[in-house]
């Protein structure tokens, strides 16, 4: 596996975990990761890159070993943290993000709000969530002040081994060997037992609606080219409720949209073919190195 170091950065008054992988002055990847995650669980797809780039992978907010914040946690506050982050760490230059899921969402929406602070943007099967109606707002925020009166828990396992056998059984494609890496990189030990690393209040219910329209608005005004890459079936997606029509209109919203499908992958794609998906990115990313660049800047 190819090393990592660690390093920690003030990111609007929070300490803020950085994992790094390749030499500084290497051209940079911004790597982010998903709800439940944090950057170890990218490993497998830096390890198979085949050019030297220099990887930057924050933990978001209250996950993995960046600090806590508060009772609850707020979607634009993961962009204005990318905003701290890409200012620190490429303040002259359109970053390329990459994302998976919640990351992807965040990297999108994040290229339409900056369209001119981002370079290329790859979405690792992040699709949006379902749009809400207004009328749904009372009873969210219910179960919102519901959740803050009882403590936040997440799961406990006895062992690193345990929650590597939970890995599997939420993701049968993940073979022993990646699934035991993952549970001993992404977990903690605890008075309770063995866990993901991260807040449990990340469990409680976001009280504000999502509206797929202001969403697209976002994508609409996007400059740079952007991948999505997503599994064959689409099997989340749909069990979220987002429609292929809701999908396709998500498409239309790119102006340069490349689109691949991966077979025998689910929603971890990195994980269960990390080296096919890191050829595609590198592809995309190489194909469109000059001409993003040069559009976005001038």
């Amino acid at each position: 596996m190819k090393n990592s170091r660690s390093r920690f950065l003030d990111v609007r008054g929070l300490r803020y975990h950085l994992r790094e992988w390749g030499e500084p002055g290497a051209d940079r990847l911004f790597l982010l990761h998903g709800w439940m995650d944090a950057s170890p669980s990218f490993q497998f797809m830096v390890d198979a890159f085949a050019r030297d780039w220099h990887v930057i992978a924050p933990d978001w907010r209250g996950f993995g070993r960046s600090e806590w914040r508060g009772d609850c946690y707020w979607f634009p506050d993961y962009l204005a943290d990318l905003d701290a982050i890409l200012t620190a760490e490429s303040p002259a230059v359109p970053a390329r993000l990459i994302g998976h899921s919640m990351g992807g969402n965040v990297a999108l929406l994040y290229a339409g709000v900056r369209p001119t602070r981002v370079a290329a943007a790859v979405s690792l099967d992040a699709f949006g969530l379902a749009d809400r109606a207004a009328e749904q707002a009372p009873a969210r925020y219910a179960q919102w002040l519901d959740e803050l009166a009882a403590p936040a828990v997440f799961r406990a396992h006895a062992d690193p081994a345990a929650l590597a056998a939970r890995l599997q059984r939420d993701n049968p494609r993940l073979d022993a060997g990646r699934a035991a890496w993952l549970a001993e990189n992404l977990g903690v030990q605890t008075a309770e037992g063995f866990r993901i690393a991260g807040d449990p209040a990340h469990r409680r219910v976001n009280p504000v609606l999502y509206r797929r329209a202001e969403a697209e608005a976002c994508w609409r005004r996007i400059l740079a080219p952007v991948l999505w890459i997503e599994p064959e079936q689409g099997a989340l997606r749909r069990r979220l409720g987002v429609s292929d029509a809701a999908h396709d209109a998500a498409r239309a919203c790119f102006a340069r949209l490349e689109v691949e499908e991966v077979a025998d992958a689910g929603h971890n794609l990195h994980h269960d073919q990390p080296a096919v998906i890191a050829g595609i990115i590198e592809r995309f990313l190489l194909s469109n190195e000059s001409g993003a660049l040069a559009s976005i800047q001038a």
